[in-house]
């Protein structure tokens, strides 16, 4: 069994390690050891991910004398709520969870983000471990310690942020995905290759049939190169206060108010992502930030990764912009968006509504 690529996250409040590899799940205990010592131990996970792995998981950590009980929550972005919370918070109460325990998430995106706001929130803060399942999760949200859930005002409007003590990426899960949800996540890759790492467009184009088929070098390549990219904006902007680790959020305005547009789960977070990056680019192209080949260059390789490139013809194009008024970034009532710039780098910019809605195409 090869070791697992070693990545360091060194963040101030908490340095830990993203360990990225084949085979991990079942040696989830020992990497574990690590970093914790036995104790209760909970583990979120979604129905469709437990189906597969939950047992399996619960062993190996029962094999190096932790004490794992399972929560299983339902798929979907609709379960990152704050009743759903609740939920977990009681089993947690129930079932003897204490400030020396730890939660492990073990899902994609959703469960990561759910379960770590409930590690964060519960007894003001329980260690957390990482072990994400899908493209999305492995190659963004499981890095950087963000956590959060929903409202009906927007996406991730209510959270914290918790950094793990480990994150436990085992490519092996991905072989499991659905193709489409595999392909989600990829767009975060490709945010990522334009954030840092642009020649990395050709290589994702070249072997996107591999990586959609989750064929483990080709997808730990792309993976790595990801993970590399979100930890050195994370390391430099841990609590996003000096705009480095904003630039992540590169075609995220679009996205989150495209998926509130079309409720949370009709379309996978990457999806809207996709869409987001080619509205950036195009809006990067007209004030000439950069050539209009870029936008052309990225979705080439979208479209290669399967993934939507143009908002849908019945989408709601006054409600979009009045939801990305609710946006994060947005300051004094001019949005800030990550847009990409002709060197390989990004930055942020006041866009108005008229430029906005003329980027959306």
């Amino acid at each position: 069994m090869s070791a697992p690529r070693v990545l360091p996250v060194s963040v101030p409040s908490r340095p830990h390690v993203a360990l990225l590899g084949s085979g991990l799940l079942a040696r989830a205990g020992e990497f574990a050891r690590t970093v914790l010592e036995p104790a209760r131990v909970a583990v979120v996970t979604d129905e469709n991910v437990g189906g597969h792995y939950l047992q399996a998981f619960l062993e190996a950590l029962r094999e190096h004398d932790f004490a794992p009980f399972a929560v299983v929550v339902h798929p979907g972005e609709e379960s990152k709520s704050i009743a759903e919370c609740e939920r977990i918070w009681t089993h947690f109460g129930e079932a003897g969870l204490e400030r020396s325990g730890a939660v492990f998430a073990l899902g994609g995106g959703v469960v990561g983000d759910l379960a770590g706001y409930c590690a964060a929130s519960w007894m003001r803060g329980v260690p957390l471990v990482q072990v994400p399942t899908t493209t999305l999760a492995i190659s963004d949200s499981s890095i950087g310690g963000k956590t959060g859930v929903n409202t009906a005002l927007g996406k991730n409007l209510v959270g914290a942020f918790h950094q793990p003590h480990l994150v436990l990426a085992d490519v092996d899960t991905l072989a499991t995905l659905p193709r489409r949800e595999c392909a989600a996540g990829l767009a975060e890759v490709v945010k990522c290759a334009l954030l840092a790492q642009r020649a990395a467009l050709t290589i994702l184009r070249k072997n996107a049939t591999d990586v959609l088929d989750a064929a483990p070098e080709a997808t730990l390549d792309a993976m790595a190169m990801a993970v590399g990219v979100k930890i050195r904006h994370v390391v430099d902007d841990p609590h996003e206060t000096r705009g480095k680790r904003a630039l992540l959020n590169l075609g995220h305005t679009t996205a989150h108010a495209l998926e509130c547009e079309r409720g949370y789960g009709a379309w996978r977070h990457g999806e809207a992502v996709a869409v987001g990056l080619v509205v950036a680019c195009r809006i990067a192209a007209a004030r000439g930030l950069c050539d209009r080949a870029l936008t052309a260059t990225v979705r080439a390789t979208l479209a290669a990764l399967e993934l939507p490139v143009a908002l849908p013809d019945d989408v709601d194009r006054d409600r979009l912009l009045q939801l990305a008024h609710v946006d994060k970034k947005r300051r004094h009532g001019v949005h800030r968006m990550v847009l990409p710039l002709a060197d390989g780098g990004a930055d942020l910019f006041g866009v108005g509504d008229a430029e906005f809605a003329a980027g959306l195409g």
